[in-house]
């Protein structure tokens, strides 16, 4: 495994993470507790350090399995939570309905004031199991909080040591210029992947100006790109994916169809197609890790493989890239 500094911090964090969005079942049609628990624990095994969670995630059901994975090394991970999307609170802005785990409908709110965050701080601590929590993040943007009032929570945070460094989320740069006013921000994690490259026009030339990391999640486009997703896909009951634009029947054609085209890569540089997109990912630049979810630890196992494109390698993909349209 690689492992980087995350940006101006003193944390290091592997290139590859673990992203504990799935293993919560939230969105993706229920989850098996003892796979993902075993799922973590072989990420651990093969040196893939860094879990990111979040409360929201199964409405505290991830955060509970990373804490079931980690016992007895705490030392060894570094764990990433978030805050800022409540279930149990009408403060903030109404985001979307979603269901619990027994099917009841509960209203999800963006909201990060001051007493909201030291709350949920406290809430996540208690579930991890543990007295500080490496990295921890803003999940969206509240329109209703100001910025400052958000960042100056954070940094009670940091100075009492509950947290060791502060990051962002789906922010912008001028949401970040404005949180960089309160406190040092370590990195901003946001979607990316060779279908979703948006933030290589601002966001990237701010970050490595700036020396913020940036995390990059759904790398695989919550699965479009493994090969697996075929036109004929059956989706499980609770899945989301299929209501997304990446998911749309057309869409889905056309990425298949590129996948076509680097599986030769793949095969010649002896791994499979979600092997080459993960590593082609963090191999992009101001990338600092890619997010990666596992439901099993034969999944963990397979996305923790390292892999060095050579620069024609990476070339090569940018030009079927480049001749790829989805539709919206």
């Amino acid at each position: 495994m690689e492992y980087r500094k995350l940006g101006n911090s003193d944390i290091r964090i592997s290139a590859i993470a673990f992203g504990a969005w799935a293993a919560g079942g939230w969105m993706w049609g229920g989850t098996d507790r003892k796979e993902a628990v075993l799922a973590i624990e072989k990420s651990i095994e093969l040196g893939v350090s860094t879990i990111d969670t979040a409360p929201v995630y199964g409405f505290g059901l991830s955060e509970e399995i990373v804490a079931e994975a980690v016992a007895g090394k705490r030392d060894q991970v570094q764990i990433l939570t978030k805050y800022g999307l409540r279930w149990d609170t009408a403060r903030g802005v109404f985001y979307f309905d979603s269901q619990d785990a027994k099917g009841n409908f509960v209203k999800i709110n963006k909201y990060a004031g001051k007493p909201g965050i030291i709350e949920e701080c406290e809430n996540s601590l208690r579930r991890l199991k543990t007295d500080y929590i490496d990295l921890y993040q803003i999940h969206w943007p509240d329109p209703t909080t100001p910025i400052e009032e958000t960042m100056e929570a954070v940094a009670t945070l940091l100075k009492d040591g509950k947290i060791r460094a502060a990051g962002v989320s789906n922010y912008s740069v001028e949401q970040l210029k404005t949180a960089e006013k309160v406190v040092s921000i370590a990195s901003n994690q946001v979607p990316y992947s060779m279908v979703n490259r948006g933030i290589e026009s601002d966001l990237v030339p701010y970050c490595l100006e700036r020396n913020i990391g940036i995390l990059a999640y759904s790398p695989l486009q919550r699965g479009l790109l493994t090969g697996k997703i075929t036109d004929d896909y059956s989706f499980a009951s609770g899945d989301h994916r299929p209501g997304t634009t990446f998911f749309k029947p057309e869409n889905r054609r056309r990425t298949n169809a590129f996948l076509n085209k680097i599986k030769p890569l793949a095969d010649s540089t002896g791994a499979n197609l979600s092997q080459l997109v993960i590593n082609w990912t963090i191999q992009q630049p101001g990338i600092t890790c890619a997010l990666v979810g596992a439901r099993n630890p034969a999944q963990a196992e397979e996305n923790a493989k390292i892999l060095q494109l050579s620069p024609q390698e990476l070339q090569t993909i940018r030009g079927y890239l480049n001749e790829l349209e989805l539709v919206s």
